[in-house]
């Protein structure tokens, strides 16, 4: 008997476990925004966002259904037209008949998302959520992640683990001015969980990306901080939950989107003259 294809139902359900939608914001637009829940799956990529680039990407190498961190769309929409760059990747998506399922916030705060992934990976001891979930009787799902470092260090050692981890090649650091010893996680976007960093005693922080205004709060507080970027929190993630999407569903062709790109990147350049 040939092996049977699963559906985007079953991807859906699957994803629900792995990033239980109780957990997302209420602001956030998350499970299947695409699609045909019957569909069978042959080909799946994963990607941190929708784009231009990354739709085209599906569509070329046939996918069936995309799963992508970020939403798509976002937030609501009154039309779908060519002539913005949302309205263009939906229709392209839907006249292709791929689908997309996004997790975003819920795959953020779970028990096995992206900033227990990011704390787990540091080697941080004693991990629980910034904000532990009203919805999660263990305590153990929910906004960020703190935890214990197995030894204090200084703030370009502790820059340094970050940037070895995320495989980047530079990030900005916010010296607090004090060994780095109980560190607080941020995927993505998440400069305001400074406050909660602080609440909880932490004084080392890793997030997705931060204003200047809190940058200058944080070196008040004495919290170093490490930048980064948004895409280098998150992005690693989705390559692993596409070899593990891959195990799961044997049947299908997984991998993490190839032409997905930051588009924020460092770009070395020599001293600015004065060339009036």
């Amino acid at each position: 008997m040939p092996a049977t294809l699963p559906t985007i139902d079953d991807l859906r359900r699957h994803l629900e476990r792995l990033a239980p939608a109780a957990l997302a914001e209420e602001w956030d637009n998350v499970g299947l925004l695409i699609g045909d829940p019957s569909t069978t799956v042959a080909r799946i990529m994963t990607c941190l966002t929708p784009t231009l680039e990354s739709v085209a990407e599906a569509i070329r190498e046939r996918a069936s259904l995309i799963v992508a961190h970020h939403p798509l769309p976002f937030r609501g929409v009154k039309r779908i037209t060519t002539e913005e760059t949302t309205g263009r990747m939906l229709w392209d998506l839907i006249r292709a008949g791929i689908g997309l399922i996004a997790p975003h916030t819920g795959f953020d705060s779970s028990l096995d998302g992206i900033n227990q992934r990011i704390a787990v990976g540091l080697g941080l001891e004693g991990i629980r959520p910034l904000k532990p979930h009203p919805s999660d009787p263990s305590g153990l799902q929910g906004t960020g992640r703190f935890g214990r470092l197995p030894r204090a260090l200084t703030a370009p050692e502790f820059a340094a683990q970050v940037a070895s981890f995320f495989s980047v090649a530079g990030l900005q650091v916010v010296d607090g001015g004090r060994p780095v010893t109980r560190v607080a996680i941020g995927c993505g976007a998440a400069g305001d969980f400074l406050a909660d960093a602080v609440r909880l005693g932490c004084d080392g922080f890793v997030v997705g990306e931060l204003r200047f205004h809190a940058a200058l709060e944080a070196r008040a507080c004495g919290v170093t901080t490490v930048v980064p970027g948004h895409h280098a929190t998150e992005r690693f993630a989705l390559e692993q939950l596409a070899t593990e999407l891959a195990v799961t569903f044997p049947t299908t062709t997984v991998w993490a989107s190839r032409d997905e790109t930051d588009p924020l990147v460092w770009q070395p350049h020599g001293k600015v003259t004065d060339r009036a």
